[in-house]
């Protein structure tokens, strides 16, 4: 692990293959937005289990606060990140396989009691809410990054108003 230009990184993206880059880097984007230093990793708890293992182990002595996994097929690298680590693991379920991410989510939801691992939506949608995720549990001890989070809260109720005033406007004009 390598530190930013920031200083150390906070949140840890981990996939199992680089053919979830195109979805997860929708964390990324998303922890940047924010000012969150980051950085994305490919292992497999699979292909490379000690490399996996070693990862988790270390994560939290080299800054990290939180660990986004992507949680493909069987599912397995979110919960053996987090049998390895006491940081949170938070699990993004890819779509495809057999069963379209069903079978990715359901591993990922049901982790055995005792190795938490939440569990986001499927694809794009649950690595932007994963990254959501992890400001809102780095803001707990940030007040500059509570601040940008409650004024991201602001900026979507607004565009909820915009859209509401829209309609509202096309129904009197219909009237």
């Amino acid at each position: 692990m390598k530190k930013s230009g920031k200083g150390k990184v906070q949140v840890a993206v981990v996939m199992g293959s680089d053919s979830d880059w195109d979805v997860m880097s929708e964390s990324l984007r998303t922890l940047k937005s924010f000012g969150v230093t980051c950085e994305a990793h490919v292992m497999s708890a699979h292909r490379t289990p000690d490399r996996a293992s070693s990862f988790a182990k270390s994560a939290a002595a080299h800054g990290i606060k939180v660990i986004i996994a992507a949680a493909g097929s069987a599912a397995h690298l979110a919960g053996v990140l987090a049998a390895h680590t006491t940081l949170p693991v938070l699990g993004v379920p890819m779509k495809g396989g057999a069963l379209d991410g069903l079978d990715a989510l359901l591993s990922t939801v049901q982790m055995p009691s005792g190795i938490p691992v939440g569990t986001l939506a499927l694809g794009k949608a649950g690595a932007v809410n994963a990254a959501l995720l992890a400001v809102q549990i780095l803001a707990l001890s940030d007040v500059a990054l509570q601040k940008k989070f409650a004024l991201h809260k602001q900026k979507l109720q607004e565009k909820v108003d915009a859209g509401n005033r829209r309609i509202r406007a096309q129904q009197e004009a219909g009237k």
